[in-house]
C-alpha cells in the first residue's frame, strides 16, 4: 500500500525541516517510524545493550520496553511491516527489513518471557541474529532519514520530547 500525495502537496520532491535531526513530518506517520527506529537502534547495537541496559539505566528503559516501542502502535506483532509502506515507511526494502527484525526479537520474547532479565536475552542463542536484523533495518531506515546510524540512542525522555513538540 503507498500512499499518494495530492498534486499540491508541500512535500514532494523535498524533505521536511527536522527537529533534533529527526524529519518531523515527511512520512505522515512519522511518530511510529520514530518510536520504531528508536527501538531497533537500541536492540542493534550490542555495545549500548551492554553498557544501558545490562547496568540498568532507566533513562532507555529495557529490553521490552524496546520490544513495545517496535509494536505497541504498529501491530508489526500481528501484520507485515509491507501494510505501512508510504506512511511508516518509505519502500518495501524497509518493510522488509523491519519485518526480519520483528519476527527474531519476538521470537526471543516469546521463548524467554517479556520480564525476563536483560542478561537473558543477551545470552539467548538467538540474539546475536535479532541485533544483525535490527542492525539492518536501523541502518536503513536512519540513512532513509539522513541520520547517521552510529550516534548514540536517544534516551526515552528526548523520544517523548520530539515525539510530543512537532
Amino acid at each position: 500500500m503507498t500512499v499518494q500525495g495530492s498534486d499540491k502537496s508541500s512535500r514532494r520532491g523535498r524533505r521536511s525541516s527536522t527537529m533534533g535531526g529527526m524529519p518531523t513530518n515527511d512520512m505522515p506517520w512519522w511518530r511510529w517510524r520514530s518510536n520504531v527506529r528508536s527501538a531497533l537502534h537500541m536492540l542493534s547495537d550490542p555495545e549500548f545493550q551492554r553498557a544501558c541496559w545490562l547496568a540498568g539505566r532507566e533513562e532507555y528503559g529495557d529490553v521490552t520496553d524496546a520490544v513495545y516501542r517496535l509494536v505497541e502502535d504498529t501491530w508489526l506483532d500481528n501484520w507485515s511491516a509491507e501494510k505501512y509502506v508510504g506512511t511508516i515507511f518509505r519502500d518495501p526494502q524497509e518493510a522488509a527489513l523491519v519485518d526480519t527484525a520483528v519476527l527474531r526479537v519476538l521470537r526471543i520474547m516469546h521463548e524467554v518471557g517479556p520480564d525476563a532479565m536483560v542478561s537473558v536475552y543477551l545470552e539467548h542463542p538467538g540474539w546475536p541474529e535479532a541485533v544483525h536484523a535490527a542492525r539492518e533495518a536501523h541502518v536503513r531506515l536512519a540513512a532513509g532519514d539522513g541520520e547517521d546510524p552510529d550516534v548514540e540512542p536517544r534516551t526515552l525522555e528526548v523520544l517523548r520530547i520530539l515525539t510530543r513538540s512537532a
